[in-house]
C-alpha cells in the first residue's frame, strides 16, 4: 500500500527553500521536498505529513546524506 504525502496545494504555493528561497516540488516516493533552485536541490523531509524546513535536517541528494 503506497502512503502519499497530504500538504495543501495553498500550503505548497508558499513554502520555500530555507537555503535559496526557490520554489520546492514533491517527491511522494521519498516522503520529501525538493528544492527547484539549480544551484541548491536540498530535500527536506515531511515526517507526519509535516514538512521539516530545517537546512541542517535536509539531504542533498548530489551528496547522498543528510547535511552535518
Amino acid at each position: 500500500m503506497e502512503t502519499f504525502m497530504k500538504i495543501e496545494d495553498w500550503l505548497l504555493e508558499i513554502l520555500a527553500c530555507p537555503k535559496c528561497h526557490a520554489p520546492l516540488r514533491v517527491d511522494d516516493a521519498a516522503s520529501e521536498l525538493v528544492c527547484t533552485g539549480a544551484d541548491c536541490g536540498l530535500a527536506y523531509p515531511v515526517r507526519d505529513d509535516i514538512p521539516v524546513l530545517l537546512i541542517d535536517e535536509a539531504r542533498d541528494p548530489a551528496a547522498g546524506a543528510v547535511r552535518e
